[in-house]
């Protein structure tokens, strides 16, 4: 068993968009306002044909023995002004099918697009983690993510 990363291609459509909403309905039992606020704009398969076709796409596929298990989607995002120019790149999305969690595909994932950022000149890193979610928490930390903000909500219909 070799897990590997490699950046996707449109072929890849298809197994993302499953592999996505597989992510969504982890998120979505943790908190169900994921899916309207921090997954991917509906029509997902449309959403993820425009960032693979896109000029920078930063998206990824995690396999094992050329299998695709999971994927891993980041940007990079302009800091403020007074920044002078610096950069963040987020990692907004990684997701591993249960199955083939602990085999080191999300590492391999890691490695790939903090590698192309680390190369981009990018220093600093954001990852996206739902409360709650001990497993995400740990593997971030695990990668020298520490949290810098809680964002905070309320719903007046709940």
């Amino acid at each position: 068993m070799h897990p590997t990363a490699r950046p996707a291609t449109p072929d890849d459509l298809p197994v993302l968009a499953r592999l996505y909403r597989e992510l969504e309905v982890e998120q979505t039992a943790l908190r169900p306002m994921w899916r309207l606020a921090d997954g991917l704009a509906e029509p997902v398969e449309e959403t993820l044909a425009a960032i693979v076709g896109s000029a920078d796409p930063l998206l990824y596929v995690g396999l094992v023995d050329d299998v695709a298990v999971g994927f891993v989607w980041a940007t990079v995002d302009d800091l403020l002004p007074q920044a002078g120019g610096l950069q963040v790149g987020t990692v907004r999305l990684i997701f591993t099918e249960p199955p083939a969690r602990g085999v080191g595909v999300g590492e391999a994932m890691m490695a790939q697009v903090l590698g192309e950022l680390r190369g981009r000149g990018v220093t600093m890193f954001d990852a996206k983690v739902s409360p709650g979610h001990r497993h995400a928490k740990n593997f971030f930390e695990a990668h020298g993510f520490s949290a810098r903000l809680i964002v905070m909500h309320h719903d007046d219909e709940r």
